[in-house]
């Protein structure tokens, strides 16, 4: 087969495939944020802290439950230990020439199964250990609500850049075909003697730099797409485009307090603070006594010869022993250790106390600044908005006095410059009013509607 046509098949197959696997997907505020709920790792991770949760409860259970195990033992006792008695001890000993008689103790072979039983009847550790590994459950289901909010404040904040930055990309592309049209009246009129080279120069130049400052943001929108997709959790080969969407400035009902005790993070701390509280429980449980009960049951054969298979017959003797226990332990004095494991639980109850409320503070203060941003900043695109309408006026009339000769080329490239600004300006008005508003969601604990 010709080469060409080898390479030419060899393409055919490969083109279709490539273009499947960069297909664009649209990406909403929505969908971004509910990916990244699904594929994002810190999300998954805190589901599977959830699960490992259970697994602890199941673990602190077993205490409280039987503990049941098997035991074998096989000995060989090559020189067997001797005991010597006194002969005087044994009937007409005394007229034993030996003043002793040696007894060579068990045999050489020793042979031993059976089945033993341990439960806690009461052990407060136990007890303890339980309610704090319910409590972790519960700790680990607000950690992961809290996770969440985090990860939509990411993916949030990150998406609202990108569109941002795309809207100013469409500005940089609507300045270009605006100074591309005026270009284009400015050669006409130089190529009929009735313009400067100059002018027309700096008309090239304008769209130079235009042009650079769209590369520039076309740069920036990659790298903030390629962020938005790691915070997402998406890989990052795969291409987006963001759904075409109105984002409303909306007023809030902003009130002077907010309740903090909602909070998620608040909520992460108070059931932190009672895991320590149990851990010192935890800690004073060792000065309890506690109450057991053991049974055994085994079976052994011993003889001097291996013993496994073999019967009285063969000289090996077997027989089968039992014990039942009550066991009673009461600690009396452990050289302080538990005092000072008590006293340690205790500072770290009380160091967390002391953040709970250094936390309470910061989020009392986040949610004061997300409210005065939103208010400056609704302020701020009202302001914008208006410079926009005045800028794009200016843009159009001094384009006609141009055309009539009654401005010059600089006021024109200026009032097209200015246009630019405003609209930048708005974007990033915008831009700042609602990262504020994902702050405001997030100190009033109302993220979630982002989903």
């Amino acid at each position: 087969m010709n080469v060409n046509l080898k390479k030419y098949i060899v393409l055919v197959l490969i083109v279709p495939v490539l273009g499947f696997a960069q297909e664009v997907r649209q990406v909403s505020l929505q969908d971004a944020v509910n990916y990244a709920l699904e594929n994002q790792s810190d999300a998954k991770k805190a589901k599977l802290q959830i699960e490992n949760s259970e697994y602890l409860i199941q673990e602190a259970r077993a205490g409280a439950l039987p503990n049941i195990s098997a035991n074998g033992s096989l000995t060989y006792n090559p020189i067997l230990q001797e005991t010597a008695i006194p002969a005087s001890s044994f009937p007409g000993g005394e007229q034993s020439p030996d003043p002793f008689i040696v007894l060579a103790m068990g045999q050489k072979w020793n042979a031993v199964g059976g089945v033993s039983l341990t439960q806690n009847i009461f052990d407060q550790t136990v007890f303890t250990g339980l309610k704090a590994a319910r409590t972790t459950r519960e700790f680990y289901q607000i950690n992961a609500q809290l996770t969440e909010e985090q990860v939509i404040e990411r993916v949030a904040t990150a998406y609202y850049n990108v569109f941002v930055q795309k809207e100013q990309l469409e500005t940089i592309d609507s300045s270009y075909v605006n100074v591309s049209k005026s270009r284009d009246i400015i050669k006409s009129l130089f190529d009929n003697g009735l313009a400067r080279e100059i002018d027309l120069d700096r008309v090239n130049v304008q769209l130079m730099n235009l042009s650079t400052t769209r590369q520039q943001l076309v740069n920036a929108v990659q790298l903030q797409e390629n962020a938005l997709k790691f915070y997402m959790g998406m890989p990052i080969e795969q291409p987006i485009e963001l759904a075409e969407e109105e984002f409303a400035v909306e007023s809030y009902l902003l009130t002077d307090e907010v309740e903090t005790e909602n909070r998620t993070e608040m909520k992460v701390l108070k059931k932190q603070e009672e895991l320590l509280e149990l851990q010192k429980e935890a800690r004073k449980a060792a000065y309890y006594p506690t109450l057991s009960l053991t049974a055994g049951y085994n079976y052994m054969g011993q003889g001097d010869r291996f013993p496994i298979g073999s019967g009285l017959e063969k000289g090996v003797y077997w027989s089968d022993f039992s014990s039942i226990s009550l066991n009673l332990r009461v600690p009396i004095f452990s050289g302080f250790a538990n005092k000072a494991r008590v006293s340690q639980a205790d500072i770290e109850l009380r160091t967390l106390q002391e953040d709970i409320r250094q936390t309470e503070l910061s989020l009392d203060l986040e949610y004061q600044n997300a409210k005065s941003q939103i208010e400056n900043n609704l302020i701020a695109i009202e302001n914008q908005q208006e410079n926009v309408n005045l800028a794009q006026k200016v843009v159009d009339n001094t384009q006609n006095n141009y055309r009539l000769g009654l401005a010059t080329l600089t006021d024109l490239l200026e009032s097209q410059n200015a246009l630019v600004d405003a609209k930048n300006n708005y974007s990033n008005a915008v831009l700042q009013y609602k990262l504020a508003e994902v702050r405001l969601l997030k100190s009033k604990g109302e993220l979630n509607t982002l989903k």
